[in-house]
């Protein structure tokens, strides 16, 4: 079967339609996303030519490379699999790193450079397995494609840990099995991912722990969830430099691309702290670890989600990125040159080992 890289390359061309004429543009998202009047989509990348390489799909290796291999594990749905080198008879079975990425709901591909070198690094780290999974996008697929996906990385996981051994017919597959600790599931995501750490672990949460057992959500990671509301934000409003990885025609465009029909950013899904959702009180939530950048346009409704939970007798805590826009940590270019840049994402790499180690 193709690899999860062949899949995505699949699902481009799937999705992706070269100019043609007559065909005319009727909306777009900050180059990376053009909707064309007879309602195909286009996500050739038209933005700045030197952030191309961090979308650039990284192919497994077999070999360990940097302490660790990669698998893919075509499927429904698709998954890829960081695995450590690990002395498997002193730690035993690793925990659980469930990878939901981000993109507005509407870009992306878990193959990516950009994911690839924080989320290999990470594995490593803690040491986890990192499980990562291609997600539907919109506006293609709206909310709550993405829930339901998130939710099946879960059942898919759990059915391979489960199973007996020899009898799963891809290796990678038996690898994750022998190596992961499925009572100990950390669901991360960054940006609109952050948006389904909420989502996936409520969901489950309602199923209650006998339905999932041996699985268990130990915790999830928000880092930047993309949590808003109809109106503006203080931070929202701020001049702050363009950024390719977020603005406020992305964040506006996305959400509406994304959003069930008719739905403004105060839908659930956007707002979970809303009066439009279910009482955070009610939420069946694992404990949470929030990361939060100092500078990111969303700052404050990130903060106003943090409060929220703790105000229900929720367990959170709160990392705040100093100085840091969203996504910094996915910027290789910066965390490679910027020595403030780096320390911050090593603070991030830190800060979610300990909260794996602590729960």
């Amino acid at each position: 079967m193709a690899s999860t890289t062949a899949a995505a390359s699949q699902h481009q061309a799937s999705t992706t339609v070269a100019p043609a004429s007559g065909r005319k543009v009727v909306d777009e998202v900050s180059g990376w996303l053009r909707v064309m009047d007879d309602g195909s989509i286009d996500r050739t990348w038209t933005g700045p030519p030197e952030a191309l390489p961090l979308m650039q799909p990284v192919q497994p290796y077999a070999v360990p490379c940097d302490g660790h291999t990669l698998h893919d594990l075509p499927g429904e749905p698709n998954l890829r699999v960081y695995l450590p080198e690990v002395d498997a008879g002193s730690v035993g079975r690793l925990p659980v790193i469930v990878q939901l990425h981000g993109g507005g709901f509407c870009i992306s591909h878990p193959s990516w450079a950009l994911y690839h070198h924080f989320y290999a690094r990470l594995a490593c780290a803690v040491p986890a397995v990192v499980v990562t999974a291609e997600l539907p996008l919109a506006p293609e697929q709206r909310l709550p494609a993405q829930i339901y996906t998130g939710v099946d990385v879960l059942r898919r996981l759990r059915s391979i840990a489960m199973s007996d051994k020899g009898s799963l017919d891809d290796p990678a597959a038996e690898l994750l099995r022998e190596a992961a600790d499925i009572s100990r599931v950390f669901l991360v995501g960054d940006s609109s991912g952050g948006n389904l750490v909420h989502l996936v672990a409520a969901r489950v949460g309602e199923d209650g722990a006998d339905a999932w057992a041996p699985l268990r959500v130990a915790g999830g990671v928000p880092i930047h969830p993309g949590f808003v509301r109809a109106t503006r934000s203080k931070s929202e409003l701020q001049v702050t430099p363009d950024s390719v990885f977020f603005t406020l025609d992305m964040l506006d465009k996305f959400m509406a691309m994304a959003l069930p029909e008719g739905a403004t950013k105060d839908h659930p899904y956007a707002c979970p702290m809303g009066p439009n959702a279910p009482p955070l009180e009610s939420v069946p939530l694992p404990p949470m670890l929030v990361a939060v950048g100092e500078k990111d346009l969303i700052h404050d409704t990130n903060l106003e989600y943090c409060d929220a939970l703790r105000a229900a007798g929720k367990d959170v805590e709160v990392l705040i990125n100093r100085g840091m826009t969203h996504s910094f940590y996915l910027n290789k270019f910066a965390v490679d040159m910027d020595p403030t840049t780096g320390e911050r994402a090593q603070e991030l790499i830190d800060a979610i080992k300990s909260f794996v180690a602590r729960h």
